[in-house]
């Protein structure tokens, strides 16, 4: 499967933006965030395919990726009810010397 057929497109979200903030957080007590990056990718994608795809495709190292399966929500619409296509997302760790501009 070709790079830009496993990356369908980013996931731009509130939890997704906070998740992608600054690495190191001086002024607060705060835990450290920063350098995760949310993505809809191909269904039958593995780890090591969006690991590779983000590598190629972004020019960056990837330390770690996390999948998920989202399932179809039902949807009412007029008189009958309906179902919204499951999708797979990949949560993308970088390596501390890299970052993604999104957004």
């Amino acid at each position: 499967m070709d790079a830009y057929e496993v990356i369908v497109k980013p996931l731009i979200t509130e939890k997704s933006v906070w998740l992608s903030g600054r690495r190191f957080e001086e002024t607060s007590s705060k835990p450290a965030r920063g350098g995760t990056y949310t993505f809809e990718v191909h269904p039958k994608a593995n780890k090591a395919q969006v690991r590779y795809a983000i590598e190629r495709i972004y020019g960056v190292r990837v330390m770690d990726v996390r999948t998920g399966r989202r399932p179809g929500k039902r949807r009412r619409y007029r008189q009958s009810i309906g179902v919204t296509s499951a999708m797979k997302k990949a949560i993308v760790t970088l390596h501390p010397d890299y970052h993604i501009d999104l957004f």
